[in-house]
């Protein structure tokens, strides 16, 4: 039976802290796994549930982006993907009497883990300017509120409209085409907030900002380099991946400041030998410092350049332009600079060129420990130079793999979910449906906060996600938000940013992943794209949460015709009554949707074209793939300071968090910890078990603070810590971003620390 959610917020002034872990998944997340599931459904509706995720004729898990093959087990899920799935298909609900009994500031006052944990909300919710709570709106009311205050702005531009990862290809098209047709480009997303910096690399360097391999070629590579990622807590079926290339022969190399027991050993939970004994995955283990990998990446271009026979030549020379000038820029790599930049040993440097000399097939792939740096463009444009020099891009077995966290966050993009659209793409969506779409860039997501802060926008809509929780700048964020006449969220269940509001505010509540979507046609079906580029449909199984649900679709065609009215020709009601009618128009606007309908309707998908990947063919300003040479940077450290690195726990998905527990690294009961090498503890007078505020510096002088951690003696690299976010995004100054991509640097954070 299921549980009822906490009356009370858990008390975390006491985490508790054993030795981390050595080995991942295996029996004990089968155990938590199934306590979490029946905490929040119950055993039948586990057994229902969990047996259709990830199924050909089930549901897309609404966590990461990791890609399905073609045979698929029985249990096609990880644990943290079965929390997912278990506080989405929850018995529990927030009703309206919820919101009675709970002003805004008593949810003001909740830790994210406690707001999470009540359940579904039930009814649209509207917070009148001037009220203290929530209170039931019908439908067609929040439709005609937010009308009122979209018509009334003096520029489209006033209006921000941002999109989780979460949110279906088919609502994606359409909240982007109500955007535009509306008139601006504001079309924030959480990619800005992650593997934007993937992006723009990819992008300059290959012709196209998404991955060139697939599950098949990680399973044929001879080398993995695995990047500032986690995929044991982050991406957990990776290891699975991981798992069979390493049967088939491959070494893995895992660059991380941190050592993660999902890269130690993967005991995996389908068969009895991987959950007795596991499957050692780390054949090197670079415990490199926080933003010193382009000073690795580079140093081993260099020393592969060196090399004799070691470069590919006939690729260079028919497929890529700028090798002069990665010669000459390579030649300056230092030994002494990148041992200091990397908190490395020569000999292990050594030995990974070794391992990268063997391999004919490599593949690099990367997260969040890549991108969320000043420098982090860069450092993947370096990373991409390795992978050139030995022909590693367009053949079986080797390539780019940005893993993305998010399940439909790479298919939100492909749909036009960008503030910076192609002007081919606006010339396809004009032709189709008979608009003009504005051609001036919008704003990001620090570029939205910025404009909220200064009084240029006024209006934010979020279609799902959890925008205060994930954004930097805490203090500042939350003060921007609340200068907004009016903030609306599309949602499933409570978060922060339901308590962080402008003047008004409405909390829209949707269909999951999990619910049956029923329309005037008939059920329907949405699609996703994976991590990989392929694009498959997912169905919903269990009755929604209420009657009074609609559909991410619907609810974007509902306010298309509340706001534009009869003035718009594009046919938002046929839209909501059957979700073919928008994949047809996809099809005829995206190229690599022809003939969507037919090729979703195939149980396995279909995958989307990949120029470098499929033909050798580099789409790029030079028709051909892109050596860079950009000056090496790395965070240099001011003596008495460490860099900290924001990052999840175990019990945790993007800012939803599952629990207050972090197994693999032996923390329970609490998050609020840093985590600190111990010889850097002993300089700094930090005893393991004492508490510390942990207040960042940047150069604009202001003080941030994030008070009462308990000190984690662990072994992170030298001069490197470790938090938990979003508790620590208070820290992250907003102007402090990626160069080109402004993502921002949540793993480059300079801080001291302050007795509690």
């Amino acid at each position: 039976m299921a549980t009822k959610p906490p009356a009370g917020d858990p008390a975390q002034d006491a985490p508790q802290v054993a030795p981390p872990k050595q080995a991942a998944a295996g029996l004990p997340a089968i155990g938590h796994t199934l306590r979490i599931a029946q905490q929040q459904m119950g055993l039948a509706r586990t057994a229902r549930t969990l047996l259709k995720v990830n199924q050909k004729n089930g549901f897309d898990c609404p966590g990461c982006a990791w890609p399905e093959g073609d045979e698929r087990h029985t249990a096609e899920f990880c644990e943290n993907g079965a929390k997912a799935v278990a506080e989405e298909a929850t018995l529990r609900r927030v009703t309206p009497d919820f919101f009675a009994e709970h002003p805004v500031a008593d949810l003001a006052g909740r830790s994210g883990y406690w707001l999470g944990q009540q359940g579904r909300i039930t009814e649209p919710m509207y917070l009148p300017e001037g009220a203290d709570r929530y209170e039931a709106v019908p439908w067609e009311r929040a439709f005609e509120i937010i009308a009122e205050e979209l018509t009334a702005l003096d520029s489209p531009d006033e209006a921000l409209f941002y999109t989780s990862g979460r949110t279906s290809n088919e609502a994606a098209f359409l909240f982007q085409l109500f955007a535009r047709e509306f008139g601006t480009n504001n079309l924030p997303d959480c990619s800005n907030m992650c593997h934007e910096s993937s992006g723009s690399a990819l992008n300059e360097t290959i012709g196209i900002g998404k991955g060139s391999v697939s599950l098949e070629d990680l399973h044929q590579a001879d080398l993995i380099i695995v990047a500032g990622q986690n995929p044991g807590t982050n991406h957990p079926r990776m290891l699975s991946a991981l798992e069979k290339a390493k049967t088939s022969g491959a070494k893995i190399i895992s660059v991380n400041p941190l050592p993660e027991a999902g890269m130690e050993r993967f005991k995996n939970p389908q068969t009895p030998v991987g959950m007795l004994r596991g499957t050692a995955l780390n054949d090197l283990f670079l415990q490199i410092r926080i933003g010193g990998d382009q000073a690795l990446f580079r140093l081993l271009n260099k020393l592969v350049i060196e090399t004799d026979g070691a470069t590919d030549e006939a690729f260079i020379h028919e497929h890529t332009h700028g090798y002069e000038e990665l010669v000459a820029a390579a030649g300056e790599a230092d030994w002494a600079e990148t041992l200091t930049a990397t908190g490395l040993t020569r000999p292990e440097i050594e030995q990974a060129l070794a391992m990268i000399l063997a391999s004919k097939r490599t593949i690099v792939c990367w997260a969040m420990g890549l991108t969320q740096h000043k420098h982090a463009v860069a450092t993947i444009r370096e990373v991409v130079n390795l992978l050139l020099l030995r022909g590693n891009i367009g053949r079986p077995g080797a390539g780019v793999c940005p893993v993305r966290g998010h399940s439909n966050v790479q298919g939100d993009r492909t749909m036009g979910i960008f503030e910076r659209p192609a002007p081919a793409f606006l010339d396809a969506l004009d032709k189709e449906f008979g608009i003009t779409s504005p051609r001036g860039h919008g704003y990001d997501v620090v570029r939205s906060i910025q404009a909220l802060r200064d009084g240029k926008a006024k209006v934010l809509f979020a279609m799902g996600g959890n925008f205060v929780g994930a954004t930097p700048d805490t203090d500042v964020t939350e003060a921007a938000i609340r200068r907004a006449s009016l903030t609306v969220h599309v949602s499933t269940k409570l978060n922060r940013s339901h308590a962080v509001t402008g003047r008004r505010a409405l909390i829209l509540p949707t269909l999951g992943r999990t619910d049956k979507d029923v329309q005037a046609s008939g059920k329907q079906f949405v699609t996703v794209e994976d991590s990989m580029g392929m694009v498959h449909a997912s169905r919903g199984n269990l009755t929604p949460a209420s009657a009074h649900l609609l559909s991410e679709p619907a609810i974007v065609a509902r306010m298309a015709r509340a706001v534009l009215g009869a003035a718009s020709a594009t046919p938002w009601e046929e839209f909501e009554r059957d979700y073919a009618a928008i994949r047809d128009r996809i099809s005829r606007v995206i190229p690599g949707f022809e003939d969507f309908n037919a090729r979703a309707a195939r149980p396995e998908g279909f995958r989307l074209p990949h120029a470098p990947r499929d033909e050798r063919r580099f789409p790029t300003k030079t028709g051909k793939a892109n050596f860079t040479a950009a000056p090496v940077e790395y965070p240099k450290i001011p003596e008495g300071r460490l860099l900290l690195q924001t990052l999840r726990s175990h019990d945790q998905y993007n800012t939803t968090i599952y629990g207050l527990d972090d197994r693999y690294r032996g923390i329970t009961g609490g998050r609020r910890v840093v985590l600190v090498n111990p010889e850097d503890a002993a300089e700094l007078g930090l005893a393991d078990g004492a508490y510390t505020d942990l207040v960042s510096e940047w150069k604009d002088g202001v003080e941030r603070r994030a008070p009462g951690f308990r000190v984690v003696h662990y072994p992170t690299a030298r001069g490197c810590a470790a938090a938990y976010y979003p508790e620590t995004n208070v820290l992250v100054p907003l102007d402090s971003t990626a160069d080109t991509s402004n993502t921002p640097a949540s793993k480059s954070v300079v801080v001291r620390f302050e007795s509690a």
